[in-house]
């Protein structure tokens, strides 16, 4: 798998952009190659989580009228706003390291995060 430093972003009027890195779009176009045509990865925050809330990652079909998308070599992402009000300036990126293969999301906003780093608080 090929990294770029390249991030491309979802821009959000009086804010950061959320960015996604090259190798974050590339394992979300392999995962969603096996998916129904038309499937999207959608990001969200919720309440929850050791940390106060936390970050889900689900899959859709359709999109929402808040919802912002983000396209790059095969990956679909949604966005809604409310979301990224709690993560403006983050970047979603994957990490394949000797103890396991994640998504991270890389939040300048959170304060705190849990071991795992799906749980954050603000």
């Amino acid at each position: 798998m090929t990294s770029t430093a390249q991030t491309d972003t979802i821009a959000r009027p009086g804010g950061p952009a959320f960015g996604v890195t090259g190798r974050a779009a590339a394992r979300v176009a392999e995962i969603l190659a096996a998916e129904p045509p038309g499937t999207m990865l959608r990001i969200a925050v919720e309440g929850g989580g050791c940390s106060g809330f936390q970050y889900s990652f689900t899959f859709e079909t359709s999109r929402g009228p808040d919802d912002r998308l983000i396209e790059r070599d095969g990956a679909a992402i949604l966005v809604d706003e409310l979301s990224l009000g709690y993560m403006s300036g983050a970047e979603l990126d994957f990490v394949d390291e000797l103890i396991g293969a994640a998504f991270r999301i890389n939040n300048p906003l959170a304060k705190s995060a849990c071991g795992c780093g799906t749980s954050f608080s603000l």
